[in-house]
C-alpha cells in the first residue's frame, strides 16, 4: 500500500491542490507498518496533472483534507482510494491513525 498525504509546514495540508510536497508512505499491508517515507514535490497545480502524477508513484490511498469532485472522480476511475476530512497533523499521526483504523474526519474542506 501506498498513501499519499499532501503536505505543507510539516503537516497535512488543507487543500490538495495547493500542497507544498507530498508524503508517499510506503505500509506492509500483512502488518500495516510504514517501511518508508518519501517527500516528493508536484508538478505545477493543474486539472488532472495530479490523479495521473500520483497514480504514476503506485499510490493506493490519498489521506486529504478537502478535494475537488473531478479530482475524486479521476482517483477513483484509477482505483485510488480517497479520504477527505482528514484533520491538519503531522504525517505520522495521519498515517497511525489511518492505519489503526481510528483517523477522525470532517467535512471535505474543498468547495469546488
Amino acid at each position: 500500500m501506498k498513501i499519499a498525504i499532501p503536505v505543507a509546514d510539516g503537516r497535512l495540508c488543507m487543500h490538495f491542490g495547493h500542497c507544498e510536497q507530498f508524503a508517499i508512505v510506503d505500509v506492509d499491508e500483512s502488518s500495516r507498518a510504514v517501511t518508508a517515507t518519501r517527500y516528493l514535490t508536484p508538478p505545477p497545480h493543474e486539472p488532472g496533472v495530479l490523479p495521473r502524477w500520483l497514480h504514476e508513484q503506485g499510490v493506493t490511498v490519498i489521506l486529504a483534507g478537502g478535494m475537488g469532485q473531478r479530482a475524486q472522480s479521476l482517483f477513483a476511475e484509477s482505483g485510488v482510494q480517497v479520504v477527505v476530512g482528514a484533520p491538519p497533523v503531522a504525517v505520522d499521526e495521519v498515517v497511525s491513525a489511518y492505519l489503526a483504523g481510528t483517523l477522525q474526519v470532517g467535512p471535505n474542506a474543498c468547495d469546488h
